[in-house]
């Protein structure tokens, strides 16, 4: 009896390790190598990427037919120093990048320190050869280009563009000299030429260098800004996008308007111009938002192809380079997104949230489609995610980034034909307990606003199943943006989807809103009226979900939490502020709480609606709504984010502190808006966690 009961003990002590040890954890789950920066180039099968391991960022390449990923650089520290703008050169020799800055902020070239190393950091420009090496630093600079001989780099430093070997054989210099910011540089075919965009605040102009000698060709200049040179195949034209200057009486703050744009051919012969199309003057019509914005190619067979919003998705289009009717590529109700042009121009490759499935909509897939026939064609299905189709120089293969529910984020490849078989290159970085992990596979749900609009989102299901479990909105940020019904191919939500996995396994419902402002289901969603500053109309769809929540019969409606970053720490504290009696707890990170600030009160001709505008801007603004608030509150900011003001947390937790309430508060010295060290990620990830379970579980009665 005693050796039974001593049996069923030791069973029972084992069935328990088994089951802690089963048990995710934060740093299991974010555990992923996040691949970004993915690139082809010359005429063979190379590609080079960036992966970020735990923080440790180096530069990886492989080549076909096997694409065996081979690790080039030995950064070995989680710094939080970014590796950026991926090139390879055209006869495959060189890989270029930018180390440092924060792409993704405002102001992208600005160093950045979330390390607190007591060295100043930089922006620098590296190459190192394909097959292995010592990197070179070519310069202090960003946005590099290469030259078609693959000997020289191009890049901007200081607002003009700098010319440097590509081997670092001698010190970088000033290319030329020209008025204004000067960016966006393109080589011609022949690397005879560059074209630039001259940036001059209120308007901006093409330019050609073509030597030291001879004066800059200014391309059809207008009082306009122009934008997005593209050469001609032979490189005797260019085609680019006119949009309005910056001026005129002052208009209405509150009513959207539309923006048009045109494309502008011009001969650089002759100097002859010429506008080939004009968009409808309507707000689809209005210049795109969207991952690339314009999509601007001069293809094959004199093709012109773009991406315009104007049927109310968007979508690819192509028109010759004389002008006339423009065709559209892409028929149907979903949205086109990560374009690419292969390096025949031929075809054009992208991801679109369309298949066969009904719930594709919360995925990606991936297309082609030729630059002159809509004749699209599926090369995934499925419900996996696939993004940042690349074609291989010499048109053998597409690589991409790959995820499913359960997959985290990886480089894949595939022959580029339909119905290919896909091939993993990047599994094996993942970690062995990653891969192991057993995740929730979340649900696309659908329900109405309180105006009757539908509002998407995913849903997160505990797998323990209680009576009634504590609820989390996950609010994201942008707030173009769509999270998706797996892994989520940017990093920032690849962490968010982490972090969702990890608070279904501690006994959480969470949902995932997909409110309008966002992307993925059409222009009516993505542009709405009396958005953001100006009413918030958004915020209904945060209440709805609330509310969707707190009718489940499996959710608890006095515990239910909300959370978000960004846009998402905005409508977060506007969820606290407006309905404390529907969200229990919430953590806010860096989110923006007085839109007061950033009303121009001091210009010129002040708007005709200007009283209106600061009377909505204060009702949208969650500092209005603090006398309301009463639920405990965690509010996260890094000090040098360079996309929300640090002191949009300092004005919010100074007006908390005159309350009563449950507030936490979390400061991180010089990091930035997207938690570049992964330190700093996993204590913020840690934090949001701990701050529920104790206000939403260890509460419960």
């Amino acid at each position: 009896m005693h050796l039974k009961k001593n049996i069923l003990g030791c069973l029972f002590v084992i069935g328990c390790f088994f089951c802690k040890s089963q048990e995710l954890s934060l740093e299991t789950l974010t555990s992923y190598p996040f691949p970004s920066s993915l690139v082809t180039g010359g005429t063979g099968s190379k590609i080079g990427l960036a992966i970020n391991e735990q923080g440790k960022r180096n530069i990886w390449v492989a080549e076909g037919p096997t694409f065996e990923l081979r690790r080039l650089t030995n950064f070995l520290a989680d710094d939080g120093q970014e590796l950026s703008g991926l090139k390879i050169s055209n006869d495959g020799r060189w890989v270029v990048y930018v180390k440092g800055g924060d792409h993704g902020a405002f102001d992208e070239s600005e160093p950045r320190n979330p390390s607190s190393l007591p060295i100043k950091p930089k922006v620098e420009v590296w190459s190192i050869p394909f097959e292995g090496g010592n990197p070179i630093c070519l310069g202090e600079g960003d946005y590099p280009v290469i030259a078609p001989d693959s000997k020289e780099v191009l890049f901007e430093q200081d607002g003009q563009l700098w010319t440097v070997p590509i081997n670092g054989g001698q010190e970088a210099k000033p290319l030329f000299f020209a008025r204004g910011k000067n960016g966006g540089a393109q080589f011609s075919p022949d690397g005879s030429k560059v074209v630039f965009v001259s940036d001059r605040d209120d308007h901006s102009l093409i330019g050609v260098f073509h030597d030291i000698k001879t004066p800059i060709q200014w391309l059809a200049p207008d009082f306009s800004r122009d934008l997005s040179p593209r050469w001609a195949p032979d490189g005797t034209a260019v085609v680019f996008v006119r949009t309005a200057a910056i001026g005129g009486a002052s208009d209405s703050l509150t009513v959207q308007k539309a923006r048009p744009w045109t494309i502008w051919r011009c001969d650089l012969d002759d100097g002859r111009s010429t506008k080939i199309w004009s968009s409808p003057h309507s707000l689809s019509g209005s210049v795109p938002t969207t991952d690339g914005g314009f999509n601007l190619h001069w293809a094959d067979k004199e093709r012109i192809v773009f991406l315009s919003y104007h049927d109310g998705w968007p979508h690819l289009y192509s028109i010759s380079s004389a002008g006339g009717e423009a065709s559209l590529l892409t028929p149907g109700n979903f949205m086109v997104e990560h374009v690419h042009l292969s390096a025949d121009r031929k075809w054009l490759l992208f991801s679109a949230n369309t298949g066969e499935n009904n719930d594709d909509i919360d995925r990606r897939h991936l297309y082609r489609v030729s630059v002159s026939h809509s004749q699209m064609e599926a090369l995934t299905k499925g419900t996996g995610i696939e993004a940042f189709p690349q074609l291989t120089g010499d048109g053998g293969h597409v690589v991409f980034v790959k995820s499913t529910e359960q997959l985290a984020p990886t480089p894949a490849v595939m022959p580029f034909q339909v119905n290919a078989s896909v091939k993993l290159i990047g599994e094996k970085l993942i970690p062995q307990s990653l891969r192991d992990a057993s995740l929730i596979k979340p649900k696309s749900v659908s329900w109405k606003s309180i105006d009757g609009k539908t509002v998407y989102g995913q849903l997160f299901e505990p797998k323990n199943k209680v009576k009634r479990h504590p609820a989390i909105l996950f609010i994201h940020g942008g707030p173009q943006r769509q999270m998706l019904a797996g892994w989520h191919y940017g990093d920032y939500y690849a962490n968010t989807y982490a972090l969702n996995q990890y608070l279904v396994s501690k006994g959480f419902v969470v949902l995932a809103v997909n409110y309008r402002l966002g992307i993925g289901y059409g222009f009516e969603f993505h542009k709405p009226a009396n958005a953001g500053r100006f009413g918030a109309s958004e915020y209904q769809d945060i209440q709805s979900a609330g509310e969707w929540l707190a009718k489940r019969k499996d959710v608890d409606a006095q515990r239910i939490g909300v959370y978000g970053g960004s846009y998402g720490g905005y409508l977060t504290a506007l969820a606290l502020g407006k309905n404390a009696d529907l969200f229990a707890a919430g953590v806010d990170i860096h989110g923006v709480h007085n839109y007061m600030e950033r009303i121009n009160l001091r210009a010129t001709e002040p708007a005709p609606d200007l009283d209106l505008a600061m009377q909505l801007t204060k009702e949208s603004s969650p500092v209005s709504w603090v006398d309301h608030w009463k639920s405990p509150t965690l509010i996260i900011h890094g000090d040098d984010d360079g996309n929300v003001d640090f002191h949009q947390s300092i004005d919010l937790i100074e007006r908390l502190k005159r309350k009563s309430i449950h507030l936490e508060t979390i400061m991180i010295p010089d990091e930035t808006h997207h938690w570049m060290r992964y330190h700093n990620q996993l204590k913020v990830d840690r934090a949001v966690a701990d701050f529920f379970e104790k206000t939403l579980i260890k509460t419960e009665k």
